[in-house]
């Protein structure tokens, strides 16, 4: 009985025995992550999902442009992926004759496919454990400087030695907080093309107010293509090009879809946090989630006030505000799941039974303390986090003056060491950067966030790394100085400066007011702030390697590592959810709730006119056959930032949708994953088919898949 009651603990407090939800390396799919599958519906086994011997999904799955994932989706070379991954090649082909980002792209040939210098994606060919060749040497009392001198060391050896092809590469990446390392055979490809991108009131509808909502009536996709040289291989764009023979692609299946169906998630998840003690987790929730979110309204009401009053100001920080609302809202959502999930409690329950595994066990007798040193830590830790979040959410993050100093300042240091040296890299990175910055920019709105924010600064900055010579009530005299002179409000003399020899460069530089000012700041940041916050993160680390590694000794299951941009699958089923007492959100959305949203001219909830006609008519055959088009539907897969694009395949391994984000009440599961309010949200595949043949009537596409019917 002791043992079952223990084993129930393990499993209740969500951590890391569950396999349903978690994110698994490809490779290390174990027969007992493939027996759940199956009696979930998957009709898959490990080889279909991946293997470096033959073809299998993990072949048609890319990490798209760095940050994104991507899926194969023809012979030759087609790829699915978000519409805002691939916003910046839209924005970046628009013109005023032709502007893609209203009105859509969609290219009739291969010749009207756009190249996007810079673009690549990448293929992992091969997965392999190599902590044993990493690890070599590493002794337990070794100083820890030494031994990541020598980890370092064995790595580069490892990448150089590895086995592969000419045009392949190895990144050799840590996971467990380096207990374990795998070693991935990458392919990259940089001839990369924008084929088709459905409007923006299509890709981005419900933008900011639908953001991490349900229901979502997105339609969040666009189209790309891989091209290659004449064997295959990666090449930097050229037209003598052609696009990539894909062995391995998506079959696509517009079977209707139904609660309880199966489904797998295959991609690149960025970064999850789910070992985490629970006095780091309350630290999140209680103290540092708060400031951010204080911080961001403050700007956030700011821009909102200028930008209803001025439609040129509105057009300007329409992507700013939208990107600063991005993650205020997540961090809200987040503290409030781990609030409704009881989440600190849960690891507090999981944190008393490692203890008791550990004397059970006969584990390192250090581990009876290690909660005491978490504590210990994390309240050191509490005023450097804050100080450091008031640093980058106020001087770098929220406003532009601020943040083209901080950029000044690090040329200026580059300036001191290398003189002349540094004009090349002024012209390749530092001035487009600074100067870029003027765009989308209105000095009057960039004031008034000055004001609130530094202000702000005063009243919450740690007493230990606030600034002294820095007075509330000056803030609004010296905004009106800073922003009558200062350079960095005037592009003109900015750039100028930008050009000048170093020595009248740092001269003139540290004569302007808005750089003194902000000097104050960087200063205290570079001086104290970040070196307090080094130490005491490499003392966490290392503490949190030692928890992970009695974690690993304590517990008798298969366990599955923090996302860390890697390749990895998630697994589910589709279901709806009870965010709250009373009320139910269906699984699945339609078309008919995008007319429902609908008002005419908004920026966020316009759609074209077709689509409206399409609707009257209900002309959605063959892509469904109900009356009711599909446009979202949600599961209970474990996805976070990197699974953007990620391909949703169903139990026969065909592709029925998209993943583009997660519901705001989950958002919570990078920190702590709970199966009952956490759920991914997907393009349907049929409403991007019907989008690409009826709305964007390019039927080329349509026959260049290979579509189930």
């Amino acid at each position: 009985m002791k043992r079952i009651l223990t084993g129930l603990i393990w499993l209740s407090i969500g951590l890391i025995s569950a396999q349903n939800g978690r994110m698994i390396i490809p490779s290390e799919l174990s027969e007992e992550t493939i027996y759940e599958m199956t009696e979930m519906g998957s009709k898959l086994t490990s080889n279909d999902i991946y293997s470096s011997d033959q073809l299998s999904l993990n072949d048609a799955v890319i990490q798209f442009n760095g940050g994104c994932t991507g899926e194969i989706v023809s012979p030759k070379g087609l790829i699915l992926t978000n519409h805002h991954c691939g916003y910046g090649a839209i924005q970046a082909h628009s013109t005023f004759e032709h502007n893609y980002v209203r009105d859509g792209f969609w290219s009739k040939s291969f010749e009207e496919e756009l190249p996007n210098p810079g673009m690549h994606v990448t293929f992992v060919r091969k997965i392999e454990n190599v902590t044993e060749e990493v690890l070599k040497g590493i002794t337990p009392d070794m100083d820890p400087v030494l031994k990541q001198s020598l980890i370092q060391k064995n790595i580069k050896l490892i990448s150089q030695t590895y086995p592969k092809e000419d045009w392949q590469e190895v990144n050799i990446k840590a996971f467990f907080e380096g207990n374990q390392y795998y070693a991935f055979t990458l392919e990259n490809y940089k001839d990369i093309r924008l084929v088709a991108a459905p409007p923006s009131s299509i890709g981005k509808f419900g933008a900011n107010t639908d953001n991490w909502m349900w229901p979502r009536h997105s339609g969040d996709f666009s189209v790309f293509r891989i091209y290659a040289d004449k064997n295959n291989r990666p090449a930097a764009y050229s037209p003598d090009n052609v696009p990539y023979k894909s062995s391995a692609y998506f079959k696509i299946n517009i079977k209707p879809k139904k609660t309880g169906d199966f489904f797998m998630i295959y991609g690149f998840p960025g970064r999850t946090q789910e070992y985490l003690p629970s006095v780091a987790v309350a630290q999140k929730v209680e103290i540092i989630n708060p400031a951010r979110i204080e911080i961001r309204k403050t700007a956030l009401d700011i821009m909102q006030h200028y930008m209803q009053r001025n439609d040129t100001i509105k057009l300007k920080y329409t992507a700013k505000f939208a990107r600063i609302a991005n993650y205020w809202k997540k961090w809200i959502g987040e503290s409030q799941g781990i609030k409704k999930t009881q989440a600190v409690d849960r690891k507090k329950e999981f944190e008393k039974y490692f203890l008791n595994q550990v004397k059970i066990k006969k584990l390192d007798p250090e581990y009876l303390s290690i909660y005491d040193r978490f504590e210990d830590l994390y309240q050191q830790n509490k005023d450097i986090e804050l100080a450091r979040n008031y640093f980058i959410e106020i001087a770098y993050l929220n406003n532009d003056l601020l943040k083209r100093a901080l950029s000044l300042y690090n040329l200026q240091q580059i300036y001191q060491t290398k003189g002349k040296e540094a004009f090349k890299l002024s012209e390749k990175k530092f001035s487009p950067q600074i100067l870029g910055s003027f765009k989308n920019y209105d000095s009057q709105v960039d004031k008034a966030l000055f004001e609130a924010l530094m202000k702000l600064y005063v009243d919450k900055m740690p007493e230990k790394y606030k600034n002294k010579a820095i007075k509330k009530e000056n803030i609004s005299q010296t905004a009106d100085i800073i922003y009558a002179n200062s350079v960095l409000n005037q592009p003109d003399k900015l750039k100028s400066l930008l050009h000048k020899n170093p020595k009248k460069f740092l001269r003139i530089l540290n004569d302007d007011p808005g750089y003194q000012y902000a000097q104050q700041l960087i200063k205290d940041y570079y001086q104290k702030i970040a070196p307090d916050y080094q130490n005491i993160r490499t003392q966490i680390n290392q503490l949190q390697k030692k928890y992970i590694k009695g974690i690993i000794a304590a517990s008798d299951k298969r366990l599955y590592p923090d996302a860390n941009g890697t390749l990895r699958i998630s697994y589910g089923v589709i279901k709806g959810y009870e965010p709250r007492d009373a009320v139910y959100y269906f699984p699945i959305s339609h078309v008919r709730g995008i007319i429902e949203k609908y008002i005419p001219g908004d920026y966020e909830f316009d759609v074209p006119k077709k689509l409206i006609e399409l609707y009257q008519k209900k002309d959605y055959a063959p892509y469904s056959t109900t009356g009711e088009m599909p446009v979202n539907f949600i599961g209970t897969a474990h996805t976070t930032g990197g699974n953007s694009g990620s391909p949703a395949i169903n139990a026969e391994g065909d592709l029925i949708g998209i993943n583009f984000d997660r519901v705001w009440e989950g958002t919570m599961s990078d920190l702590y994953y709970d199966q009952k309010i956490s759920r991914n949200i997907m393009v349907d595949i049929n409403y991007v088919l019907f989008i690409i043949d009826k709305l964007g009537n390019n039927q080329r596409l349509i026959k260049e898949m290979t579509i189930k019917k």
